[in-house]
């Protein structure tokens, strides 16, 4: 069984900053592309950020500049730094294996003054 356990998530001022972390079991995440999703309500799902096995990154442009993806594949986890945040960044975050359907039940982002 894999499983995949995001953490991190809270509620925070505009301009907070907040570090999401998924915990990955059941399967070695190091040959894998990993990745980062959210969804707000009533909204598609869209694709934050993904970092291959070899560590190259990606980023849509909404967040580029202010969130930053990592890994650490000795401890089987995955991070995602988030600085700057905006109202419109409120969703819930996804962490997966890439092109596997494989998802974290999330964790909710919440940015409001």
């Amino acid at each position: 069984q894999v499983q995949l356990v995001e953490s991190g998530g809270g509620l925070v001022q505009p301009g907070g900053s907040l570090r999401l972390s998924c915990a990955a079991s059941g399967t070695i995440i190091g040959i894998y592309v990993m990745g980062w999703y959210r969804q707000a309500p009533g909204k598609q799902r869209e694709a934050v950020a993904t970092i291959t096995s070899d560590g190259i990154t990606n980023y849509i442009d909404s967040v580029k500049g202010r969130f930053t993806i990592s890994r650490d594949n000795t401890k089987n986890m995955v991070y995602l730094q988030m600085n700057s945040l905006k109202p419109e960044d409120t969703a819930v975050y996804y962490c997966t294996v890439e092109h596997h359907a494989i998802w974290g039940r999330g964790t909710q982002v919440t940015v409001s003054s």
